[in-house]
This record gives C-alpha cells, sequence and structure tokens, in this order.
C-alpha cells in the first residue's frame, strides 16, 4: 500500500493541463513543469517557489509557462487535479475497526515522505489566496473521502455501524487529526495517531452522532 500512495505523487505525460491535446512535445512540456514545480515546492515552498525557477529546472522558456499556466497559481491547480486521478484502494478485511485502522496507518505511512507533505502544504497555502485553488483542493479532498467511503459504506450495510452514518463525515473525523497536527500545530504523527484516529471515529459513529439527514431525525 506504501507504494501505491508514493504512486499518487508521480507525475507523467498524463498529468498535463486538460485544455491541451496529449502527446507529443506539448506533453513532454507539461510533465517536465510539473515534476519541475514539484521539486520546487518541495525544496523551497511555495513562498520561495518562482516561475523562473520551475521553467529553469523544467529547461523552458519562462515565457511557456506563463502562457500556458498564467503564473503558481495555476500550476498547482494542475498538480492537485492530476493527483486526485489515482484511486486509492480502500481495505476490506470484513471488520470495520480493522478497515479504518489500515486506512488510517496508510496515511500515516503518505505523511511521512517530506516531499509529499511539502505538496500539500504547498497546495494548501495556495489556496489561501486564490479561489482556483480552493476549488481544486475541496474536489482533492473530497474525491479522497469519496473513494475511501466505501469503507463506510460497507460497515453499515453489515449493521457495523447505525443507518445513515454519513461516510464523508467519518473519513473527515479519521483524517482530521494529521491534519492539525502537520499544518497548525507542527506536532509530530507516528501510529499511535493514526490508531487513536481510527479508534475515534469508529466510537463516534457507533454512538450515532454521525448519522446525518432522514436518519438522524428519526433517532
Amino acid at each position: 500500500m506504501e507504494r501505491i500512495m508514493q504512486l499518487e505523487f508521480h507525475l507523467d505525460a498524463r498529468a498535463v493541463p486538460r485544455t491541451e491535446r496529449p502527446g507529443g512535445r506539448t506533453a513532454r512540456t507539461g510533465a517536465a513543469v510539473l515534476e519541475a514545480a514539484r521539486t520546487e515546492f518541495a525544496e523551497s515552498g511555495y513562498a520561495g517557489t518562482t516561475v523562473e525557477r520551475i521553467a529553469l529546472r523544467a529547461g523552458v522558456a519562462k515565457t511557456t509557462v506563463y502562457r500556458r499556466w498564467g503564473g503558481l497559481e495555476g500550476i498547482v491547480v494542475d498538480l492537485l487535479d492530476a493527483l486526485g486521478t489515482v484511486e486509492v484502494p480502500a481495505p476490506d478485511t470484513g471488520d470495520v475497526g480493522t478497515d479504518l485502522r489500515e486506512l488510517a496507518r496508510e496515511i500515516f505511512v503518505l505523511y511521512k515522505d517530506p516531499v509529499l507533505c511539502a505538496m500539500i502544504e504547498v497546495m494548501a497555502t495556495a489556496a489561501v489566496h486564490t479561489a482556483s485553488a480552493r476549488e481544486s483542493l475541496t474536489a482533492f479532498f473530497a474525491n479522497r473521502a469519496r473513494s475511501t467511503a466505501t469503507v463506510v459504506e460497507r460497515a453499515v450495510e453489515r449493521g457495523q455501524f447505525p443507518a445513515g452514518t454519513d461516510p464523508a463525515e467519518v473519513i473527515r473525523l479519521l483524517t482530521a487529526p494529521f491534519y492539525y497536527r502537520l499544518f497548525l500545530t507542527g506536532e509530530p504523527i507516528d501510529r499511535s495517531v493514526a490508531d487513536r484516529a481510527a479508534a475515534t471515529a469508529v466510537a463516534a459513529a457507533r454512538a450515532e452522532v454521525l448519522v446525518t439527514g432522514a436518519a438522524a431525525a428519526v433517532v
């Protein structure tokens, strides 16, 4: 699973902006610029990265980058879109507690990598400044929630969670401790953080506090 997570952040010719036709020099240029941007952001952060440095690393003219992306924000949006195309398989052991613990540990593995962590931090920083980056970041996390929500949906079908449990809320509760520590307090994360996050999500769901909509009204 660690290898699968790392593949999310590998950028290739498929990561070129969707407004461009794939293949040929256009695809190669797009992939080179996005890979260069990924490296620059990881090394220097959002504040320390410039279009000029990205262009130099990618071996293209800065005018090419400006013409195609408009600036750093456009590059960040494409990076997010590229990362959002890879599905993350959801664990299916038959027990929701085990599934959510495995999922939380996969997230822990993801954020052990300082390069990958830096990428998310850069994107979150960009989202504060531009609406397009905010929309892409929101879509990215919504897609991640949907792709892993099957763990919760299966649990409801098996009777392990109450009917009406909101899968997205369970996933948000599971992931919140990671983002709080990484991007707000700077506290370290380890496997115990992952296990506590999973246990908390399971307890909250079973206590019916994550039941929403009409089902919540009945409860």
